[in-house]
């Protein structure tokens, strides 16, 4: 038996990207959208393959995230959203439920979710991780994006006659 390697692709060139936002937290919101559409520019993803979407919190990313896969549009989908503790149990039931969610969409569906929802204690946690966490979403997006068409070249859908 032959071992063959894949090398990363970090080409984002004629991917298409969606991006869900929670405005929920919106200052980490913005700095989280802000590093992702730059790295996003810096990988080549033209900004006519992006479409971002905003909705009012971290439990409603996934619903915005299965309608985006649905459409069979993109190559790779990026959560962006802070849940920030609070004094209340809610935390983590947002935090469970969220991740859970985004995570079920991208098995479901079989495409590329990173997930940049930050959970911190504090909003200056969440300040310090924002750009950078950003901006790695963006990367596992198009580095997943790129595997997953690699790896659907091994087993390319047989022809109708």
């Amino acid at each position: 038996m032959t071992v063959g390697t894949y090398e990363s692709n970090m080409t984002g060139e004629d991917l298409r990207i969606g991006i869900v936002q929670a405005r929920f937290n919106a200052d980490v919101g913005h700095g989280l959208l802000s590093s992702c559409l730059a790295e996003l520019k810096h990988l080549g993803v033209a900004d006519e393959d992006i479409l971002h979407v905003t909705v009012p919190g971290a439990l409603e990313i996934p619903l915005a995230l299965q309608k985006m896969a649905e459409t069979q549009q993109f190559d790779a989908l990026i959560a962006l959203g802070a849940v920030i503790r609070g004094e209340t149990y809610h935390f983590e039931l947002v935090s469970n439920e969220s991740g859970a969610g985004i995570t079920r969409i991208g098995l479901d569906y079989g495409i590329p979710i990173a997930n940049a929802v930050l959970t911190t204690e504090t909003d200056e946690q969440a300040e310090v991780r924002m750009a950078e966490k950003g901006a790695d979403a963006a990367k596992v997006a198009v580095e997943m994006a790129n595997l997953l068409l690699a790896l659907e070249e091994l087993h390319p859908e047989e022809e109708e006659e």
